[in-house]
């Protein structure tokens, strides 16, 4: 992981981004009953429990600074929640919030280097929402610091795989630009809305969404599941 060098850079957008879906997120999980917890996410093999507390554990080990070999792997990620095994619905939400509230910090003094954990989180919660068939999936006041985000992380450590693209998003201003031109193919064209956006870089369902894709495939725009 190496330290960002964009110019527009802010240090607690990703802190930022945690807190404020902190507050969106946790009140929904404190009110849904223990049956909720069981439904199965789009994420392959887990259900909302089990990526949730796959969720907390990743932002505990921003907070504490757990970062040995192999850390975020499938095998990492799969010990980690057989270590919560036995905890109540509740305990998980309690480690998800203290995570959502403490790892700004950690990830402002990385400088960078963390946010994508952040991201994920962020896109995760979508996968909550998206699971429980409530609104808001990948969308929300949230996308004011997810966008950034993800064009940081688009010209980081993934930037030599990344596709360039130009996003032409509804409501924003100016285009998106991720990934790097490599002078080798002219930059893919994206125009529809931020949420479907998101589904399309995270892999995520695509049933019944619109949007324009040309200069790439949808397998292309694909940096993180």
């Amino acid at each position: 992981m190496t330290a960002t060098t964009d110019a527009h850079y802010e240090p607690d957008r990703a802190g930022r981004l945690l807190r404020a879906e902190r507050d969106l997120l946790v009140p929904l999980l404190r009110a849904a009953p223990d049956d909720a917890y069981a439904v199965r996410t789009c994420c392959p093999g887990w259900t909302v429990r089990q990526l949730l507390a796959h969720c907390g554990s990743a932002l505990m080990r921003v907070v504490e600074g757990r970062f040995e070999e192999g850390v975020y792997s499938p095998e990492s990620n799969e010990r980690d929640i057989a270590e919560r095994a036995d905890w109540s619905n509740s305990r998980v939400v309690d480690e998800l919030e203290r995570g959502m509230t403490e790892a700004g910090a950690a990830m402002a003094a990385a400088k960078g280097r963390l946010d994508g954990v952040a991201l994920g989180e962020w896109v995760h919660a979508g996968d909550v929402r998206e699971a429980w068939g409530k609104p808001g999936a990948y969308g929300g006041p949230g996308l004011v610091d997810a966008l950034p985000l993800l064009e940081q992380f688009s010209r980081g450590a993934h930037a030599a795989s990344s596709l360039h693209l130009h996003a032409d998003v509804d409501g924003t201003d100016e285009p998106l630009t991720l990934g790097v031109a490599d002078g080798k193919r002219p930059p893919a064209r994206y125009i529809g809305d931020a949420p479907v956006l998101i589904r399309l870089i995270s892999g995520r369902p695509l049933t019944g969404t619109r949007y324009e894709l040309a200069g790439a495939t949808e397998k292309e725009l694909i940096l993180f599941g």
